[in-house]
């Protein structure tokens, strides 16, 4: 006998949460002063051209409406140790993500939730926050919990192909999918510009999404997964006992145009579809740089990557959560009938899967 074929995992909704405080002009004054008059003057031109208007941060204001570098903030006098930054972690990253968990119950059903998967890279404690998130928010200590760790900004695509192997394996399970980053809290104190460049593209996000066999919302497809040789270097976190230092290369767009114009690289890095039958595209808004190669070298229309490009606008690159925050955007737009989820991180690796909305 044939066995059965195994279900479809559907994404049935997603919610984001970010904090309120909007740190984005206030670290591009801070990190100007840092640079010499003519580097500063290319940061500016940098500025101008990334394509974000708001990032925001967990980090509280300060008096008289102060940012987390003016007198009063949290990096106002010295940089703080990694203890300092994990503490605010373990309160910070709970809360943010319950946050778009309660956005999430406002769209969907919760009950019943029998698996729990989270993602994050800005920070670590133990009890993992999947068990701070379940306990806080009344999950059954039986729900079965995964804690997919800093693997960085394709780290969406991990926990929400994890779900999807739950669900094509156990047609009953419903699984909450959190990914919740606190870039904010790792800030460094350079004086050169690639890394103040990096740092311009990072803000706080959390958000929750619910996949079960239910029809409704993107199914996911098969997920595809390819790797640059000899690029490793390119995007790094590095732990420190000031924080994490996010080296993040000026060489990555090009590289990455220069593998997507590789078919090979191509068909594997986009599950072997053809780009001219995909008629929506949820890629990680990594910068504006980067959507601008991916968007030269497969040849899409300008209008293609517009999820990408408002959320990098209005939240810049939130690691993990951004993807879940263009899948937010295009599950209350047009119905996709072939689209590509993608995103890059590092190794440097393209992971991604397909989606489709319901019938």
């Amino acid at each position: 006998m044939t066995p059965a074929p195994a279900p479809a995992a559907w994404l049935n909704a997603v919610a984001t949460a970010t904090p309120s405080h909007d740190i984005h002009d206030a670290f591009i004054g801070w990190a100007r002063r840092r640079l010499p008059d003519r580097e500063a003057k290319l940061f500016d031109r940098m500025v101008e051209r990334a394509g974000i208007g708001h990032r925001w941060s967990v980090l509280p204001i300060g008096v008289d409406g102060g940012s987390p570098v003016a007198p009063g903030g949290f990096y106002a006098d010295a940089m703080p140790g990694t203890a300092a930054r994990m503490t605010i972690y373990a309160d910070a990253a709970p809360t943010l993500a319950i946050a778009a968990i309660e956005g999430l119950g406002d769209r969907v059903a919760l009950d019943g939730i029998t698996h729990l998967v989270v993602a994050s890279c800005t920070g670590f404690v133990a009890p993992g926050i999947d068990q701070i998130i379940a306990a806080r928010i009344g999950l059954s200590p039986r729900v079965e919990r995964l804690l997919v760790g800093f693997m960085g900004c394709y780290a969406a695509v991990a926990a929400l192909r994890s779900a999807r192997h739950i669900v094509r394996s156990q047609p009953e399970a419903r699984v909450l999918v959190v990914t919740v980053e606190l870039s904010t809290l790792h800030l460094q104190p350079a004086t050169t510009l690639e890394p103040l460049l990096a740092m311009l593209q990072f803000g706080d996000g959390a958000a929750a999404a619910l996949v079960t066999a239910d029809e409704g919302g993107f199914a996911i497809e098969t997920p595809f997964a390819a790797t640059l040789p000899d690029s490793a270097a390119l995007i790094r976190w590095d732990i420190t006992d000031a924080g994490f230092a996010m080296h993040l290369s000026g060489e990555v767009p090009g590289r990455i145009a220069q593998a997507l114009t590789d078919p090979d690289f191509a068909a594997a890095a986009t599950g072997g579809r053809a780009l001219s039958q995909v008629d929506g595209w949820a890629v990680h808004a990594g910068g504006r740089s980067i959507l601008d190669a991916v968007e030269r070298s497969l040849s899409l229309s300008p209008q293609a990557l517009a999820a990408s490009r408002g959320v990098l606008a209005a939240h810049g690159n939130m690691s993990s959560a951004t993807l879940m925050f263009v899948l937010a955007a295009m599950l209350d737009g047009t119905p996709v009938a072939n689209g590509i989820a993608l995103a890059f991180g590092p190794g440097l690796a393209a992971e991604g899967f397909g989606f489709r909305s319901a019938a």
